[in-house]
């Protein structure tokens, strides 16, 4: 357990909301038991489709390999473990892990509906304590998840334990974008738009204007290279996608 878990006046961020280090876990799981039901229309409807390539390019980068083990973190739907269960094939294993019930049950649900069922366990578990022993997996992704892990350097330690000498880690997630005059643009659209799709689609405005907000709160990409290298990830490098709202970041366990 980590320091500050340890210390009851810790404070941490819930988007622009200052709340107990404790009480995270607890209200993210609110917001996604609230969108599960409509969370893959949501990101179509948020990122113009575009989330679906900003995955095919995470499974691209993931080294995986017929036989070999993958590990889906804070999986949401699935989208990353689909695609790492197709390459590694009914000889291999992929593992997908959320902290929320009703999220793992999605993802389930549509990787059965796939015809994945021979290579695919499902685990509800923490990022930031994953029970899994050391060396297990030859890579693991966590797509737009991380933002959401209180302790996000519990969350890179317990992944990097995970990890097999020569495993790669994929953190796919929003980041600092670099849009110029069209700055003003998107923060509009996450502000204003995006909190009005969420009630119009989800009857849920407050969960996703807390998504527009995490997502401000979440460490640029220089500052999240800078943590997967303190945790001992090395050949750390990031790739910007959509001029940066969104970024992979890559790094090994050596």
């Amino acid at each position: 357990m980590t320091e500050q878990a340890n210390n009851p006046e810790r404070v941490t961020d819930f988007g622009f909301e200052e709340l107990p280090w404790g009480e995270k876990k607890r209200r993210v799981r609110g917001v996604f038991d609230s969108v599960a039901p409509r969370y893959d229309l949501m990101n179509d409807v948020m990122s113009g489709g575009l989330h679906r390539l900003w995955k095919r390019f995470t499974v691209a980068n993931s080294g995986l390999r017929p036989g070999q083990r993958a590990l889906d973190v804070a999986a949401g739907s699935g989208d990353l473990a689909l695609g790492f269960a197709q390459r590694v094939g009914p000889s291999g294993r992929v593992i997908v892990t959320d902290i929320n019930e009703r999220m793992l049950r999605v993802g389930r649900d549509r990787l059965l509906d796939a015809g994945l069922a021979g290579n695919v366990d499902y685990v509800l578990a923490d990022a930031e304590r994953l029970p899994f022993a050391a060396g297990t997996f030859h890579c693991i992704a966590i797509g737009f998840g991380l933002r959401n892990v209180t302790d996000k350097d519990a969350a890179l330690a317990s992944m990097y334990n995970a990890l097999r000498p020569g495993g790669r880690l994929l953190v796919l997630e929003f980041s600092k974008p670099h849009l110029g005059p069209l700055a003003p643009l998107y923060e509009a659209y996450s502000f204003q738009v995006l909190p009005r799709l969420g009630s119009w689609l989800a009857g849920d405005a407050a969960s996703y204007r807390y998504l527009a907000e995490s997502i401000r709160r979440h460490p640029d990409q220089e500052t999240l290279k800078a943590m997967l290298e303190r945790r001992g990830f090395e050949r750390c490098e990031y790739h910007n996608l959509a001029a940066g709202i969104v970024a992979l970041h890559v790094g090994f366990k050596l």
